[in-house]
């Protein structure tokens, strides 16, 4: 089974899902201080950018 422009986009945006999960969990839970902001709104900016991934499954 070969992998077209579909399959790799939404493996990308499945990590970035998880990679976005990850970073907010470590926000919430290692980092309570100030730094815990910081991993919390990279984690958002993760699911922005796996947000666009999915839009652009079918049109590129």
């Amino acid at each position: 089974m070969g992998m077209n422009k579909n399959t790799v986009l939404a493996i990308a945006t499945f990590i970035m899902i998880l990679m976005g999960l990850l970073l907010i969990a470590l926000g919430v839970y290692r980092y309570a201080d100030v730094a815990g902001w910081g991993f919390s709104a990279v984690g958002v900016g993760f699911f922005a950018i796996a947000w666009v991934f999915n839009a652009l499954k079918g049109r590129v």
